[in-house]
């Protein structure tokens, strides 16, 4: 069918082309004659004309001889011009067009043979959604995923902070020592993801879920997804998608664990299914949300693909802020107890908030700062745990929130990575 449909568009852009070239040829004569011919056609008529006007008695004999010769001078000079024009090769335009309309063609034969799939059968929509379900079914398991995966360089560790470093090795000696501690597990998971070492963070988050069997929390579920999916190279495998489908029967409000539910779905070629995941996702924000740029970037086109082609996303909106440096040196002018009063509701309002909605790693820095401000450093480490959990599987986010941790403060912020790693009962 599309060989049909193309020759008949190919047949009816070549009779356009050729057809007023063609219809131009009268008696072998080109449509493009010089002007003098033309001339010279108009000044006979004139002459006829004049002695028409004779014999009806419209003009005096004196004034048609006048006529004559003037009309006469214009012949001449028509005649002698049209003498040096060249005649006009109607067989050669039209071959020159032909040509030209062969070579266009062949040149847009050549480029579908090189870039088009010409042995491509026609693929009606059952036939689409069958072949996106083989595709489903036939999805590597992890391990087969993770050996074919492009390898990852080793983490630069040059600069890391030897302390730091030592704190982490007295931590793996530790989960080594007692590998059924959930806490130990959990710490293991956090700091060996904060450098870079994916494969065991993934085999330490691996343990803490099985560790925690049902009992297991949406975000540890959603951050081991996140991890074997980057362990894959990108690819939603079976397992991380049983994964992902336990934490959003636990919170099926968890945006992570929805953004890659849509990353799954366009891997398996259901764009009609992904494209209301992640418009919902791009409408509920925040736009700093480190899954936003991404879904911005491919909504429209994946709009497209599912079948609604006048979509418009929305927008960006700004996003609501927690009080910061700036807010604090605005409120100079009010009593200790008004200032403390505005900045206890401005971070209960956003605590609140990211406990409900959940929110852009800017935003949960932004709390434990304001946290830590106010010198409530128990209560922040705690909002950086959950925050690491959270976007355990975002490099880029983990180092927004770890800023705000190593941030200025009253005193330092109690976490696991600022204090000594307390070994793991033996």
């Amino acid at each position: 069918m599309f060989w049909i449909v193309a020759a008949a568009i190919t047949a009816l852009v070549s009779l356009a082309i050729l057809g007023p070239l063609w219809r131009g040829r009268e008696g072998g004569r080109s449509v493009s004659e010089p002007a003098a011919a033309y001339d010279l056609r108009v000044y006979r008529d004139q002459l006829t004309e004049v002695e028409r006007d004779l014999e009806r008695g419209v003009i005096q004999p004196e004034d048609a001889v006048r006529l004559r010769t003037e009309i006469g001078r214009k012949v001449l000079e028509a005649d002698r011009r049209l003498s040096q024009t060249a005649p006009a090769t109607g067989r050669g335009g039209m071959l020159g067009a032909a040509l030209v309309l062969a070579l266009m063609l062949a040149g847009a034969i050549v480029l579908y043979l090189r870039e088009g799939v010409p042995g491509a059968p026609d693929m009606p929509l059952a036939e689409r959604f069958a072949a996106a379900d083989a595709a489903y079914r036939a999805r590597p398991a992890q391990a087969e995923a993770e050996v074919a995966a492009p390898a990852r360089p080793a983490p630069d560790l040059s600069e890391a902070d030897p302390d730091y470093l030592a704190m982490v090795d007295q931590l793996r000696a530790a989960v080594a020592r007692n590998p059924d501690d959930p806490q130990g597990q959990q710490l293991l998971a956090t700091h060996e993801l904060r450098l870079g070492n994916l494969t065991a963070a993934r085999q330490a988050q691996e343990r803490l879920v099985a560790l925690a069997g049902d009992q297991a929390d949406a975000g540890q579920l959603m951050q081991l997804a996140s991890l074997m999916v980057e362990a894959a190279g990108g690819l939603v495998t079976p397992e991380a998608e049983a994964l992902l489908a336990r934490a959003l029967a636990l919170d099926p409000g968890q945006p992570q664990a929805r953004y890659l539910q849509g990353v799954m779905l366009i891997q398996n070629g259901r764009p009609d299914r992904a494209f209301p995941v992640w418009r919902r996702l791009l409408e509920e924000g925040p736009e700093s949300a480190p899954w936003i740029p991404s879904i911005r970037s491919a909504i429209v086109e994946l709009a497209w693909l599912a079948g609604d082609d006048e979509y418009q996303p929305p927008a960006p909106a700004a996003d609501l802020r927690g009080p910061d440096a700036e807010a604090l040196a605005l409120a100079e002018d009010m009593t200790p107890e008004e200032r403390q009063e505005m900045v206890e509701g401005m971070v209960s309002r956003l605590q609140d908030r990211l406990a409900t909605e959940g929110g852009a790693p800017e935003e949960w820095a932004q709390l434990i700062g304001s946290l830590r401000l106010l010198g409530r450093d128990d209560q922040a480490g705690a909002i950086l745990d959950e925050a690491r959990q959270r976007f355990a599987g975002a490099p880029e986010a983990l180092a927004v929130i770890e800023a705000a941790a190593e941030g200025p403060g009253p005193e330092t912020i109690p976490e696991t990575a600022a204090e000594p790693v307390p070994e793991t009962a033996p």
